[in-house]
């Protein structure tokens, strides 16, 4: 079945609000872990997870930063807008870019309580360090589905990610009820985040300690990391009936030469995507090696890998050998000239979808009809079922701030 016809009913479970992980364990690795592996269930903790990864292999992280992108203005009669920072607003998605940026820029954005704000500007006054700084916003366009807003601030010689990790809140995910504290701003924040421009935090990271870096060295096994910018698409709901109805989120990745150079190389003793974030970059890469093979002049506006590109001719059918694909990706991008590959990705990962690369997933536990919740279903089958009921059987936590499981894919153990 084609999985554009997948009835969303069909992948879901009942949450107790209360199985929402509503703030972090006081320590990382001691959240929980379900290892799912030949069709078995058990559970240990994140601080021994080497212990069930084979030497050789290659974990590949996210290395995205979140950035502060929740703004909260006081009008003058005392009401609160929230302006949340989606993506920038422009010609430009190279991220370095837009948050070195001084004086001023247009980022898309969603608006709480954008009824009440009819016309001119919104400021709000803080501190870095010793120094008086000013934010304004002033809105330009309203989108389809969000808004324009003009974000400018004074001393203008201050770079715009100065400005938002000090005038910015932590953008918990809408389904933890609570105010973001100073503590979310490092927990909410892998260990190893380096490159700012997400907006939700890559999750399966979180649990992830230097401690746990040191037993995976001792093993043999590897990191690598791309980058994916997570956009606040990953929480969109899925209100089509089925998934043809369902407009995919496209986020944007980053991923080195050097990179690819090291998942090539451990091909063959296995790639362990951390996240779901990391597990569709690797696919977009196999598809975007897929598309340089059957056209080698491809131009990079054209690698982007759409929704259901991958189910349709040419890519569908292809049959290609990972070696073959992510040999002639990096090729191409030896040809072109291009140390960093960048561009975006819309891929839809349900059931139906076979998997390239990985061996496994480490990953949290998802909402009920979510995109997410699919992308896992294509990976173990109908045995998402069992380990979600374990899950919720055994007093696993949930969601973002929520334990999480080591999926080895049927077949590849």
């Amino acid at each position: 079945m084609h999985p554009n016809n997948i009835s969303i009913s069909d992948y879901t479970y009942t949450l107790p609000n209360e199985r929402i992980a509503a703030h972090p364990l006081p320590e990382r690795d001691d959240s929980k872990l379900l290892v799912f592996k030949a069709g078995n269930i058990r559970e240990d903790r994140y601080r021994n997870i080497a212990a069930f990864l084979p030497a050789g292999s290659l974990l590949v992280f996210n290395n995205t930063k979140v950035i502060q992108a929740r703004l909260l203005f006081q009008k003058p009669t005392g009401g609160i807008i929230e302006i949340f920072c989606l993506e920038p607003y422009g010609t430009t998605h190279e991220f370095s870019t837009v948050m070195a940026t001084r004086e001023k820029l247009q980022w898309k954005c969603m608006i709480g309580g954008a009824g009440k704000w009819k016309s001119g500007g919104l400021q709000k006054k803080g501190n870095i360090g010793n120094q008086p700084v000013t934010l304004a916003a002033h809105l330009v366009e309203k989108l389809p589905d969000a808004y324009v807003v003009e974000l400018a601030w004074q001393p203008a010689q201050l770079s715009f990610a100065e400005i938002i990790d000090c005038m910015g809140d932590t953008p918990l995910p809408p389904y933890i009820k609570r105010k973001a504290v100073e503590a979310d701003k490092n927990r909410y924040q892998t260990i190893y985040a380096r490159h700012e421009g997400s907006v939700a935090a890559p999750t399966a990271g979180l649990h992830f300690t230097p401690a746990i870096f040191d037993a995976l060295r001792d093993k043999g096994i590897g990191s690598a990391h791309v980058t994916l910018h997570v956009g606040a698409g990953t929480f969109k709901p899925v209100k089509a009936a089925v998934m043809a109805g369902h407009e995919m989120h496209s986020e944007w990745i980053d991923v080195s030469l050097q990179t690819l150079e090291e998942i090539f190389r451990h091909l063959e003793k296995g790639i362990i995507a951390v996240g779901t974030t990391s597990l569709r970059t690797l696919e977009s890469l196999y598809w975007m090696g897929v598309k340089t093979t059957l056209f080698p002049n491809i131009l990079l506006a054209d690698l982007a890998i759409g929704q259901w590109e991958v189910y349709a001719p040419p890519l569908a059918g292809s049959r290609m050998r990972a070696t073959t694909a992510l040999a002639a990706l990096m090729e191409w991008m030896q040809r072109q000239g291009h140390q960093h590959l960048v561009t975006y990705t819309q891929l839809l990962i349900a059931p139906g979808y076979e998997y390239q690369l990985p061996k496994a997933l480490v990953t949290n536990f998802h909402q009920p009809q979510s995109t997410l919740l699919l992308l896992v279903a294509a990976a173990i089958g109908e045995d998402w079922k069992r380990v979600y009921q374990y899950a919720l059987d055994n007093d696993f936590r949930f969601l973002s701030y929520g334990d999480g499981s080591l999926l080895y894919l049927p077949g590849k153990e």
